[in-house]
This record gives C-alpha cells, sequence and structure tokens, in this order.
C-alpha cells in the first residue's frame, strides 16, 4: 500500500513539474523613445508546444499594426460603425510595427510574413516542433504608438500612455488549428498564457501602473526601469500619466490598483470602504483572485460603461457619488477579474463573460441597493415621478435596453461570435440578455444551485487554458435534477424569442384548467403566479410547450393568473400575461403621457408631444402629435396622428399614418411592412392637397448582421387630391385628383468608406407609365480623395398626358407623389426656398428654365473631394421631349459637403448658362440642402449603432 502511495505521489509531482515546463515563458525589455512615440523591443520568447501535433509555423498577435494602414480588419470596422478617424489619420498617428529581426536560439534568421489580416505574423521554424518539445525565438523590433483617439490605447497629445496589446503574444492553437483573431476594437485578442517578465525604460517624469506585480525598480540620469512579472497571465497592461493617479488598495480579497474617482464630491477614504465592500463581494461569489493585483483604470470602464443614466454629465447625474462608484468600480472589477484568470475563447465564448459579470452586478444591486430606482433621484421630481421610467427599477434597464434590439428584429444569438454582433448587441443588448438568462436560470433552478455552479465552474477552471461554455454546462447540470438544455440549445444558442399567452381559463370543481399557448416556439420554461388582488399565493412552473397546452392546478381563490409576474423571463411582449379567474374581461386601461414615457406592459399608452412644422406654403404650424411608440423600443402596430395649426393658412394640416410590421427569425427576410397613411397640407396659396397610402413593403437584410446592407420591395397605391385656388388654376393643365401605383425596388450599402446604392422604379397611373433607375456610389480613397458618383435614367412607356407635370426634370421635379421635404411646393417659388436643393431624377446644381422631358432622362452627377469638406461637382446629361431633339446640359462648380446628405452648399460656376458666377444676382444660384427632421437627424447619430 506504502508503495502505491509512493508511486502516485511520484506521478503527481511529475505531473505537476510537466505543467509548470508546459508555461511560454515570454521575456520583454522595451524602451520608450519619448518624442518618437516610439517602443524599442526586444523579446526571448520560448514557445511549448502542448498540442498532440508537429507545428513547423507558429502565429503571432501583433495589433499593434492593426491601427498601420486603411486595409486592416480594425479600419474596416470602423467604417462599418461610420466612423472613418482612422481611415483619414494622419501617418504620424498611426501605430505600426516594425520588425527587424527573427532568429532562433543558435542566432539563425527564422523567415516570418504578416497573413492577409495584416496584424497577425507567420513564423517559420527551422526545424519541426515535436509535441512537448520547445523553441526559443529571439526577436528585436520597434512599436510606433498609435494616437490614443481611435481606440484609447496609445500616447495622448497630453504625453501619457495607454498600453495594451503592445508587443507580440503568442495566438492560440487548439482543435487542431491556429486561432489567430484581429483587432476589432473589441477588446477580445485570444492569446495563449504565459509566465512574462516586463522590463520597461520610459522617461523620469512619467507615473507607472500595470496589472502585473511589481517586482524591482530603479532610476538613473534621464530615465528609469521597472520590472513587472506576472505568471500564467495573457498581456500586461501598462499606464504612463503625468499626474500620480493610480492608488493601491489591499483589501482582505486581493491587492488592487485603480485610478477610478468617483467625482470629487467622493472621499477618498470612503472609496476605500466601497472597494472592500466591492471585493468582498467577488471573493464571496467567485472566490480567490489568482494574480497578485488587478488593475481597475478609468479607460477600461470608458470603453466598456454601465450604459445608461450614469453616462450623463456629473452635474446632472441623478445617483448618489457611492452607488455610482460602486456601480462603475464593480462593473470594471468584474470584467478584468474574469478576463484575466478564466482563459475562455473571447470571441467564441464571450457571452459566458458577460452572463457572469452582468447576473452579479443584478445581484449586487439587490443585495445593497434594494430600491434603487433607475432614474436615481430624478425619481422624486414632481411631474416625474408618475412616469413609468421612474417607477423602474435600476435592474429593469437590463430587459428594456436588450429589448431595443429585439423590438427592432436586430437581435442576435448569445452563440454569435464577438465580430458578428451588432455594435449594440455587442455594446448592451448580448450582454444585458446573457445576464437575465442567468437570472432566469436561477429563478427557474433555485438561486443556492446557481450560484454554487457558478463559484465552483470559476474557481476550477481559473487560470487553465482551453476553458469553453461546456465546463459551465456540466457544472450547472451537476446542481440539478432539471432538464436545463433548453438555456443552451435555445435561449443561448438560438435568436428566438420568448412570449407565452394565456388564451382561456375556466374554474372545475376544486381545480383552475387553463391554457398557455407559446406564440414564438422557443421551447423554454414559463412560470405561472396565483394572483388574490395583488398578492401572489401560488406559483408554478411548466415546460415544454411547443404550441399550446392545458393544465390544471388546485383552486386556491385565486382571482388572476399571470404568466412571467415577476418578470424574471426576458419576454418581448409582456402585455399579454394576464387572464382573470371569474371570467371578466381585464381590459388595460388607456393612459396618456405628456412627451414620452418607456413601455408599461399594463396600460395601453398614448404620448401627445407638441409638434411645430415649417414650410412657406403652411407657414409655421403646430399641434399636437398623438402616438403609440415608447422610448427606444418599438411596437408591431405603430400610429401616429399628428394635427397642426397652419398660420397662414388658418386651417388644420397634418398626417397620419398606421403601420403594422411582422418579422421573421430565420432567412435574409427580416420584415413585412403594412401601412395606410394619409396627409393634408398646402401647395400654393388657398391650394390644399391630400394624400392617401395604402403600401407593402418587404425588408431583407443579409446574414452578416455587422453589414449595412438592406434591401426593398415597395408596393403602393398613391391616392392624390387637390382644391386648387381660382385665382391658379389655369396654371395647373392636370386633372386635381389621380392615382398612382407605384413599385419600387432597393439595394443600399450604406458604408461610409464605401457607399453603394441601386433603385428601380415603376409607375403606373390613368394617362402615363414610366420606369426609372437610380445608381449611386461613394468611394473613399486611401488617398482620402472621395469620389462621388450617380446615375440616373428614367423613360416614359405611355404619355397622353399634355403636362409636365409628371414629366422627368433636370432639378427640382415637381414630386407629384408629394415624397420630398420641399420647403415650398408652389410652382412659381421664388426666393431663397426656392434654391433649395433635393437630389432627385436629374440632380443637377444649376437651375435651367427649360426643365422637363416627357420621354425620357439621363443624367450623371460626380464630385470629389479637393480638401477636406470642399469639393468640385459637375453634371452632364441629356433629356428629350417627345417629337424633338434630345437637349444635351452639362454644368460644374464647387461643393461645401459639411455634412453629407444633413447640410450641404453648392455654388454653381458654369453650366449651359455660361459662367453663372459672373452672371448678374448669383446669390439666387446658391443651392443648399438642410435636414430639419428630428427623425432624419436623429438616425444621423444612431446608425452606427444598429
Amino acid at each position: 500500500m506504502l508503495k502505491v502511495r509512493v508511486y502516485l505521489f511520484s506521478f503527481a509531482w511529475f505531473f505537476c513539474g510537466m505543467v509548470m515546463l508546459a508555461q511560454h515563458s515570454n521575456q520583454v525589455t522595451a524602451t520608450l523613445d519619448d518624442t518618437n512615440k516610439v517602443l524599442q523591443v526586444r523579446q526571448d520568447f520560448t514557445y511549448v508546444n502542448n498540442s498532440d501535433q508537429v507545428l513547423s509555423v507558429l502565429y503571432f498577435n501583433d495589433w499593434n499594426h492593426s491601427y498601420s494602414n486603411k486595409n486592416t480588419a480594425l479600419t474596416k470596422r470602423f467604417g462599418n460603425e461610420f466612423n472613418r478617424s482612422l481611415h483619414l489619420a494622419k501617418f504620424k498617428e498611426r501605430g505600426r510595427t516594425q520588425i527587424t529581426t527573427v532568429v532562433d536560439k543558435q542566432y539563425r534568421g527564422l523567415n516570418w510574413e504578416r497573413t492577409g489580416k495584416r496584424d497577425i505574423i507567420r513564423i517559420i521554424l527551422n526545424e519541426a516542433l515535436e509535441p512537448g518539445g520547445s523553441a526559443q525565438i529571439f526577436l528585436t523590433y520597434s512599436v510606433k504608438l498609435p494616437n490614443n483617439k481611435f481606440t484609447g490605447y496609445g500616447y495622448t497629445n497630453e504625453g501619457e500612455y495607454f498600453l495594451e496589446n503592445w508587443y507580440l503574444s503568442p495566438a492560440v492553437f487548439s482543435d487542431s488549428e491556429w486561432k489567430p483573431y484581429s483587432n476589432k476594437n473589441l477588446n477580445d485578442i485570444y492569446t495563449d498564457v504565459c509566465n512574462t517578465t516586463v522590463n520597461l525604460i520610459f522617461p523620469p517624469e512619467l507615473f507607472f501602473a500595470s496589472n502585473y506585480a511589481f517586482e524591482t525598480s530603479s532610476q538613473f540620469p534621464g530615465g528609469q526601469q521597472i520590472t513587472v512579472k506576472g505568471n500564467q497571465r495573457k498581456n500586461c497592461v501598462v499606464h504612463l500619466t503625468r499626474q500620480r493617479e493610480y492608488v493601491i488598495h489591499k483589501t482582505r480579497a486581493m491587492t488592487l490598483t485603480t485610478n477610478l474617482q468617483g467625482g470629487s464630491k467622493y472621499e477618498p477614504s470612503f472609496r476605500s470602504v466601497s472597494i472592500d465592500k466591492v471585493t468582498s463581494f467577488l471573493y464571496d461569489n467567485l472566490g480567490d483572485y489568482p494574480h497578485d493585483n488587478l488593475l481597475v483604470s478609468e479607460l477600461d470602464y470608458n470603453r466598456s460603461p454601465l450604459y445608461g443614466l450614469s453616462q450623463l454629465p456629473s452635474f446632472i447625474r441623478p445617483y448618489k457619488e457611492q452607488f455610482q462608484f460602486e456601480m462603475a468600480f464593480l462593473k470594471t472589477a468584474l470584467d478584468n477579474y474574469l478576463k484575466e484568470s478564466l482563459y475562455l475563447d473571447p470571441r467564441k465564448d464571450q457571452w459566458v463573460f458577460h452572463a457572469i459579470a452582468n447576473y452579479l452586478t443584478i445581484k449586487y444591486v439587490e443585495e445593497n441597493y434594494p430600491n434603487q430606482k433607475l432614474t436615481g433621484q430624478l425619481s422624486r421630481i414632481w411631474g416625474l415621478r408618475s412616469y413609468h421610467f421612474s417607477q423602474m427599477h435600476f435592474n429593469d434597464q437590463y430587459y428594456y435596453l436588450q429589448m431595443a434590439s429585439v423590438r427592432r428584429n436586430d437581435h442576435q444569438a448569445l452563440a454569435t461570435p464577438n465580430d458578428s454582433l451588432t455594435r449594440w448587441n455587442h455594446k448592451i443588448a448580448n450582454r444585458y440578455k446573457a445576464g437575465l438568462g442567468m437570472a432566469y436560470l436561477a429563478e427557474y433552478i433555485g438561486y443556492d444551485k446557481l450560484e454554487a455552479a457558478l463559484k465552483e465552474f470559476y474557481t476550477e477552471n481559473k487560470l487553465t487554458p482551453g476553458v469553453s461554455a461546456e465546463q459551465l454546462k456540466q457544472k450547472l447540470t451537476e446542481k440539478t435534477d432539471l432538464d436545463i438544455n433548453w438555456f443552451f440549445d435555445e435561449y443561448v444558442a438560438l435568436r428566438n424569442n420568448i412570449d407565452f399567452k394565456i388564451t382561456e381559463v375556466s374554474k372545475e370543481n376544486d381545480s383552475i384548467s387553463f391554457t398557455i399557448k407559446n406564440k414564438t416556439g422557443s421551447n423554454v420554461p414559463i412560470s405561472l403566479f396565483g394572483l388574490q388582488k395583488d398578492s401572489v399565493i401560488s406559483k408554478y412552473w411548466f415546460s415544454d410547450i411547443d404550441s399550446t397546452k392545458t393544465y390544471a392546478i388546485p383552486d386556491n381563490n385565486e382571482t388572476r393568473l399571470v404568466l412571467n409576474y415577476d418578470q424574471k423571463i426576458p419576454e418581448v411582449n409582456q402585455g399579454n400575461n394576464w387572464k382573470n379567474v371569474n371570467g371578466f374581461l381585464s381590459n388595460k386601461k388607456l393612459q396618456f403621457r405628456f412627451l414620452q414615457d418607456t413601455e408599461n406592459p399594463f396600460f395601453n399608452q398614448i404620448f401627445y408631444v407638441p409638434e411645430f412644422n415649417f414650410n412657406v406654403n403652411d407657414g409655421l404650424s403646430g399641434g399636437i402629435s398623438f402616438k403609440n411608440k415608447p422610448l427606444l423600443i418599438r411596437k408591431p402596430f405603430i400610429y401616429q396622428i399628428k394635427p397642426r395649426y397652419s398660420t397662414k393658412e388658418q386651417t388644420i394640416v397634418g398626417s397620419a399614418g398606421f403601420s403594422y410590421q411582422e418579422f421573421f427569425n430565420e432567412g435574409k427576410l427580416n420584415s413585412i411592412t403594412y401601412s395606410f397613411s394619409g396627409r393634408s397640407s398646402f401647395f400654393d396659396t388657398n391650394s390644399r392637397f391630400n394624400t392617401l397610402t395604402p403600401a407593402v413593403s418587404f425588408n431583407w437584410r443579409p446574414e452578416d448582421f455587422v453589414s449595412n446592407r438592406r434591401q426593398f420591395l415597395l408596393f403602393r397605391l398613391r391616392n392624390v387630391f387637390r382644391n386648387i385656388d381660382d385665382e391658379i388654376i389655369d396654371q395647373i393643365d392636370t386633372e386635381p385628383d389621380f392615382t398612382v401605383f407605384n413599385v419600387r425596388y432597393g439595394d443600399v450599402d450604406n458604408n461610409i468608406l464605401r457607399f453603394r446604392s441601386w433603385v428601380v422604379d415603376g409607375q403606373l397611373s390613368g394617362n402615363f407609365s414610366k420606369l426609372s433607375f437610380e445608381w449611386e456610389q461613394r468611394t473613399l480613397f486611401n488617398n482620402n480623395r472621395q469620389l462621388n458618383l450617380r446615375f440616373y435614367a428614367g423613360k416614359f412607356i405611355t404619355n397622353t398626358s399634355n403636362s409636365d407635370f409628371f414629366s422627368f426634370a433636370l432639378d427640382r421635379p415637381t414630386d407629384y407623389l408629394f415624397d420630398l421635404d420641399y420647403l415650398n411646393r408652389s410652382q412659381s417659388a421664388s426666393g431663397l426656398s426656392s434654391q433649395q436643393f433635393i437630389l432627385a431624377e436629374g440632380g443637377f446644381k444649376s437651375i435651367f428654365d427649360d426643365r422637363f422631358g416627357n420621354d425620357w432622362i439621363a443624367t450623371g452627377n460626380l464630385s470629389f473631394n479637393v480638401w477636406q469638406w470642399i469639393e468640385l461637382y459637375g453634371d452632364i446629361g441629356a433629356i428629350r421631349n417627345r417629337g424633338e431633339d434630345a437637349r444635351f446640359l452639362y454644368g460644374y462648380g464647387v461643393r461645401l459637403n459639411l455634412v453629407t446628405d444633413f447640410f450641404e452648399l453648392y455654388f454653381p460656376i458654369y453650366s449651359n448658362n455660361g459662367y453663372e458666377i459672373a452672371q448678374p444676382n448669383y446669390g439666387e444660384r446658391i443651392r443648399f440642402v438642410v435636414t430639419i427632421s428630428p427623425k432624419t437627424l436623429t438616425r444621423l447619430f444612431t446608425r452606427k449603432w444598429f
């Protein structure tokens, strides 16, 4: 028996020794050139082959090089989010890595190359590396740091440095393949674990902070050197600041370094108490932090804040300093706590981080601030406290903000890779959905069981390479006898929504019978509460409801049955969960709210908003808009009724619209919208137009949700009715009333680096039919020149009209369908309002007396920038009337493209009219584009999120 124990002990000792030897060894010596923002690096790296395969090449991450040019994955990601700062960056602002030498331990040169991803380096070994073997590599290179304005990392204009992923680190080899991930500003580098020592030499006036443990420091004339060390760690993070910002806190749970302040009013002594409180919470729920130091920085919080009211300027933030500091500290500490000790694939299994972090954040608030409102102290203000958003708990924001994505049908499965998520889903929705899912699972299996599973999962897997979500599933399964496959197979893996409804309720002897309908087909459990007045007297769970199921429960004198009463389940519609046992209808009450409010599932909400509009024909008009769309999230059925009083015509104008949107979870067809709208306004003095339009539109989006490409197919029947004043009736040479059937198909890729679109439009009316085609492309080249090209062509198939009202136009179409936002619709318009330019049909900027054609038109428009937003434009084209020769026209000038499609100015120079700049009244020839619609302006700021 003793002999067996000796063998076991020897084997265990040998195994532990092998594990220790299996760690990669990394020694980095870097010298900072403060003038040129360059690090001179010498790196001694020993790679250990822990796989069962022979390796002939090694891959290293070089994320600093992702800033180097306009063709990297980082630049393209910025472009998808309508950020062209990196594309337009100056050479000195860019980051890049220049490798000087790569040699093996015999100092023989190693061939290396950059892969197509540019920020990944492939090193070809001189000898193949056997399983269990090691290869020592010596590298020398310079790291030109980027300006921190792009991602927060690099150098600042104030001479400070924030370094992360700044030296070469080994990519991960697992499952028989390399996993080299490019930098896409997602903070998800996948690098192997190493024992790393960093020696950094830098100017004496800078203060040092790091996530690694401090080893030694020394000073010498003109500089200082600090050595830090990290065992079984990933990248070394270094912050060099001009002021001593970082403070080291030693709590009973861990040692940490932080520069989070929590506002000037929150005293350092109070901060220490809060830090001890938060770190104790982390220790109690996760266990020991395995490293010597945890870095919690303002930079990390700003990159990934707790979105919501906490981002308001400090002077109007509604939260007390203690709560705000603790939430910021908890959020950042949790993220780094998990990221630096759980070695999951951060691009594939990032949802596990988010599930644990957000679940614990929810728990922290429930335990320490159970009465905290979402709006903080604003909830006490008269006039606001009756609103639903003032009554929402702080933790209610998780459901509400992730529902903003669901209601747009933009939501994505939690298992979606990080780089395939939209900005909103990456930053907010999927993080919050993961936390809500963990709370949902805790409610189902029991909080004690779930929290024990999370703690054991963390304790048993921290510092272990190759951890995956499968280990979390195994640990949760061990803790319960209930089937929880639904959580991983449905809630995590799919993008199906959850929506249950009680359809029938009846009493039978001593029981209550009811039917639950699964409206979305998502096979997940649902909770049922029995209420007597407003008190919960019973609770049940039901599962495996594929479509409808009927159940019976004991009659405990419940008066109402409510699904998901505690709102722990993130249902897409919580307004259909109630049913009275006595059979009486329980219709939701009507609720009027000034301006807007968050959605309240217990009321039919109507929001009324003052609305003002201006155009020359109506003058200033004002009124009240009535709508049912709540803050941020959409509803399937939307209506908006906007009556206004026209001060010029002294009568009512306005519009109304009703639409129903049907979404599809699978396939490229995203939605079908059915709508009916009407409008009434004036197009000239005492001359009114009215439109009634039924329509249906189909909308497609690619399976790659990050793409901004969209396709649509619109069918509509535009009915126009005009009441024309006697004084201008002679100028109107068409019937006042007409109907046009319109079919339009479009394909738009709205990318700030390369915008492309084309639209085919067909119209059929009583006296004409025609087709038109529009193609447009905007390209931002590598030399920062932008070229805008547009082509438009149209042809009448039939035309029995003797009027130019329906004709093609070189400029300023008549807009007989009343689609365009003209400031002045009068055919005799003059003055500033007549100089408004809307890019439609011919798109000419010069004004021609004979601008119409009743047969065909073909035009081209181009512009390119010569300096920043100053561009040259040119228009060219031909137009023809029936029975006449085609007319050829052209023009060119200067365009001030201040904000594309929102605010632009055009200065014609030369055209068929001659030198316009030299002609009288040149000011009347200048054209302008201006957008004053709040909805359109809002899209300028929200387009990068969805």
